[in-house]
């Protein structure tokens, strides 16, 4: 039976990119209280407003931080870089690496071109990034590290600036420093955001930018239907217009009916782990008031706090809570090592990716590069001449296919969850903070609120798969000893 043969038996297997996908055994049945942050968890935004960050940054550099004029040149690249990416500050590149610390060859860029495989391995000393050189526990490059993990969806037009910055440096043969670019850079990102440029780009064009909320709305009030509490933390600065137009554009509901707490500017992760900063209340106009706070009412907004000021406040403790967010690190790895709630990822690149998944040209190649890993493991065995030659070949074939099945998601750096063939750092790091993980928040739509999710038991490497999908392996027969590229095989189905 031919890998063609094999399609339709595996397109049976097509995944539903509107699924949620545990990592560990949940049931809604358990959860009383539902957390969310706001962006990119509620809100969503336009690719429009990756440009808009791009731009205006890359303006504070030149006007404020005197970069050279010649960077207007540079455009923001959409789907240039992914996120869960490394930059390495001292060395000026940005690439991928798995979740052993593995770089992956042919993923590591310097400016807008690939570092060849040989000058990495020159630089590291092989493809392996110590652990000491590695970012922080929230993926920051603090306290020796060089190492800094691109996180946030928001951090795609960072990204793409220090490549463009660092390009336009190397072309012009301008002697720099990495370690300043890469905190001009991060200062420039930040005053984008801190100074409010953005926000009020945004609430000058809300049709340009934001995605308006239909679903997220029906997930709220589905929620709030059947008696759950909500409550909203998230770091976003609360321009109240902005997202009363989101959460409620044709709806009457004021949107603070949905949530019984909202908290603004809670500079998460530090809301997670700092005890000494209070709440204070917000007026609708956004002024700070002054008086001790001994209750979280429904309808109020509330500045800063932490979070053990709001577990003894609200009694919201341990697995009943469940909260969602978009950044593993900020938003969720606290809540489930620290304080035992459950959590959910938000992770918009899943459709995509679930979606070339689903393509027959994934599936066909996929198939073939299974089986050809499959015959260079069973027939590395013979080492006569004319094997031997066989399988260089099926190794360089091998090799194509995987550049290949790294091509259709991201030409530059691949998947998000995978490299050649080991889970990426994002992606291990996603399935220890995240009980469950979903593409939008309206996956929820597709469950009932009694529904428990099950992950997979996938096989450990020395254990035999026992499930009917998992036995369907190629298996090869080989008609006599191997003698070319044109050597009969037949594969069998097990």
């Amino acid at each position: 039976m031919s890998t063609t043969d094999l399609i339709p038996v595996i397109s049976k297997n097509f995944v539903n990119p509107d699924t949620i996908f545990a990592n560990n055994q949940m049931s809604l049945q358990d959860i009383e209280i539902y957390g969310f942050d706001y962006d990119y968890t509620l809100a969503f935004y336009s690719s429009h407003l990756h440009t808009l960050i791009f731009n205006i940054a890359r303006d504070i550099l030149i006007n404020e931080h005197r970069y050279p004029e010649g960077l207007r040149e540079y455009d923001y690249i959409p789907n240039f870089v992914i996120r869960g990416l490394h930059y390495d500050v001292q060395k000026a590149l940005l690439m991928k690496i798995d979740a052993f610390h593995y770089i992956q060859l042919g993923t590591v860029y310097r400016g807008l071109n690939p570092v060849p495989e040989k000058e990495v391995i020159a630089m590291y000393e092989g493809s392996h990034v110590p652990l000491e050189i590695m970012s922080d526990f929230y993926g920051k490059s603090s306290h020796g590290h060089t190492m800094k993990q691109f996180m946030d969806i928001f951090s795609l037009p960072e990204m793409t600036l220090l490549l463009c910055v660092n390009d336009y440096f190397m072309k012009h043969n301008i002697d720099y420093e990495p370690v300043h670019l890469y905190k001009d850079v991060k200062e420039a990102i930040g005053d984008v955001h801190v100074r409010g440029i953005m926000y009020r780009a945004v609430e000058a064009d809300n049709e340009k930018y934001i995605c308006y909320g239909e679903q997220t709305h029906a997930v709220l009030r589905k929620l709030s239907k059947n008696g759950k509490k909500m409550f909203l933390i998230t770091n976003r600065k609360m321009h109240i217009t902005w997202h009363e137009r989101h959460l409620t554009k044709n709806y009457l509901q004021n949107w603070r009916d949905l949530f019984d707490v909202v908290i603004v500017q809670a500079d998460k992760p530090g809301f997670f782990n700092d005890r000494r900063k209070p709440f204070r209340r917000v007026t609708d106009k956004g002024v700070l008031l002054w008086d001790r706070i001994h209750h979280l009412e429904k309808g109020q907004i509330y500045k800063q706090g932490n979070l053990y000021e709001f577990l003894r406040l609200t009694g919201w403790r341990g697995s009943k809570v469940l909260y969602f967010g978009d950044h593993i690190y900020s938003d969720l790895a606290d809540l489930t090592l620290k304080h035992g709630w459950r959590t959910g990822a938000i992770i918009p690149e899943l459709r995509k990716e679930i979606k070339i998944m689903n393509t027959e040209e994934y599936v066909h190649t996929m198939t073939w590069l299974q089986a050809l890993t499959g015959l260079l493991e069973q027939m590395q065995v013979h080492q006569d001449p004319a094997s031997q030659t066989v399988i260089q070949q099926w190794i360089n074939e091998r090799e194509e296919m995987r550049l290949r099945t790294k091509d259709i998601f991201n030409a530059q750096f691949g998947s998000l969850f995978r490299t050649y063939h080991n889970p990426t750092y994002f992606t291990r790091r996603l399935s220890r903070f995240a009980d469950i993980y979903m593409a939008s928040l309206s996956c929820l739509l597709n469950y009932d609120l009694q529904h428990t999710f099950y992950p997979r038991r996938t096989p450990l490497q020395h254990e035999s798969p026992i499930w009917p999908e998992q036995t369907k392996e190629l298996l090869l027969e080989p008609k006599g000893k191997l003698s070319g590229r044109q050597m009969d095989t037949i594969f069998i189905l097990k």
